[in-house]
């Protein structure tokens, strides 16, 4: 009789353990129902009609010219830049600066540098925000040119602020 006891008992705890390793959180059965669920939900939803979104990334074809342009709007107006990682700052002709309500004055022009077409002095200013499809920096550092130029150049001191960028074949992504 106490042999039948024991093997009765031994059976009983290698039945209860198991069960336990089956059904507790995270067991057999529990991983099981996880996995039917999120192919529930997936079969609700097909992946063929889900749009695969890259967030936080835009992109922008050349333009006829080799050049990369990008719109953006500048303390709410909207101005054309050329993309350029040769110029350190963001750099705005007086007509941009005046349409984006940047107002330099003769004594603001203390700085020179260096463009393609000679020697320029530049005065410093700091753009309230630069918005480029949903991107929104504020506090942008940048100057204003004080002779006319036909684009604004979108430089470093904004580029620099994305997550990256790059060019592939004949387009430019700009990430952030």
């Amino acid at each position: 009789m106490l042999a039948w006891t024991l093997r009765t008992v031994a059976v009983v705890l290698i039945l209860s353990a198991g069960l336990a390793f089956v059904v507790a959180p995270g067991g057999i059965f529990d991983r099981y129902l996880q996995r039917e669920r999120s192919g529930a939900a997936s079969a609700a939803q097909p992946a063929a009609h889900q749009p695969a979104p890259i967030p936080n990334e835009t992109v922008y074809r050349r333009a006829r010219d080799g050049h990369f342009y990008v719109d953006a709007d500048v303390n709410g107006t909207r101005i054309r830049f050329l993309v350029d990682t040769g110029a350190t700052y963001v750099s705005l002709s007086p007509e941009d600066a005046r349409s984006a309500g940047v107002r330099v004055f003769e004594s603001d022009y203390t700085a020179r540098t260096i463009t393609a077409n000679g020697v320029t002095r530049v005065a410093p200013v700091t753009l309230r925000q630069v918005e480029v499809d949903q991107l929104r920096l504020f506090d942008v550092r940048a100057v204003v040119l004080e002779k006319p130029m036909p684009v604004s150049l979108l430089g470093m001191s904004f580029l620099s602020r994305l997550q990256g960028y790059e060019t592939r074949n004949d387009e430019l992504v700009l990430r952030w």
